[in-house]
């Protein structure tokens, strides 16, 4: 049955309807979530570390997969991190590091 609904002529837009109401309730949990949790000094240092945590999780496997423009990039973001505290200056280092890296052939 739901199969043919959504390969009717209102399929795209149930699915869109679907997607907004999943977005919204993702949303809306955080900050109903948010608002029963008691914001302790450690709690805020977590919710601190939060964002550089998810860059790691994401750009480590993507370099290493990369080879060793990848590699340089890494270092070289990680580098600029502990410099700067600053995840996008980071993030946009280890890019040009890695945008040289493939422009040289390595």
């Amino acid at each position: 049955m739901i199969d043919a609904l959504l390969a009717g002529p209102a399929g795209p837009w149930i699915a869109i309807l679907a997607l907004a109401l999943v977005t919204y309730l993702c949303r809306a949990s955080g900050v109903v979530l948010m608002s029963r949790v008691r914001l302790t000094p450690r709690v805020e240092r977590g919710l601190r570390a939060l964002p550089g945590s998810i860059v790691v999780a994401t750009a480590v496997p993507t370099g290493l997969a990369a080879g060793l423009p990848g590699l340089l990039g890494l270092v070289t973001a990680a580098g600029v991190m502990a410099l700067t505290r600053f995840e996008l200056a980071a993030v946009l280092a280890g890019m040009g590091v890695v945008a040289l890296g493939r422009l040289v052939g390595l």
